[in-house]
């Protein structure tokens, strides 16, 4: 029996792929739990049109993301971090709070999104990778500086 998957399914196949199934895999199993429906004129056709509205909606998503992306490549943030006597900050600097900075400059970056091969422990300029969907990344500059302590 022919069948379109309404759903992913392990070892048979991702949503939308049309697939060869045992009648009796797709009646007593497959059809009950509405993960998949029979093949029909109609039903490829839905498809059809379905594939087609999820090209467009990634397209416009990847036009979105690659916008955000020129925007935020080549940006600068600063982080600023107290110090101990002996020159070191204290703690670190960890993707939250590179993402942090970077919602104030008005980006929305999740701590996720955001790459280090470790955290930042002491005062510079450091080259932030920033992930984003469809395998785009921009690079971000964090300076840590000295936090400016404040005069009662």
């Amino acid at each position: 029996m022919k069948i379109i998957l309404l759903k992913d399914i392990k070892n048979l196949g991702k949503k939308g792929d049309v697939k060869e199934v045992a009648d009796g895999y797709a009646r007593n199993f497959l059809l009950p739990k509405s993960l998949v429906k029979i093949v029909t004129k109609k039903a490829l056709k839905e498809l059809e049109k379905e594939k087609e509205l999820e090209a467009k909606k990634a397209e416009k998503e990847l036009k979105a993301i690659q916008e955000v992306v020129s925007q935020i490549d080549g940006q600068e943030i600063g982080i600023s971090m107290k110090l101990k006597e002996n020159g070191e900050i204290y703690g670190s600097v960890t993707p939250y709070k590179i993402s942090q900075a970077l919602k104030k400059k008005g980006f929305d970056i999740k701590k996720t999104q955001i790459s280090l091969k470790e955290p930042i422990k002491k005062l510079g300029e450091y080259p932030i990778t920033v992930n984003f969907d469809h395998g785009l990344e921009a690079e971000v500059k964090a300076i840590v500086v000295e936090e400016v302590k404040q005069k009662s």
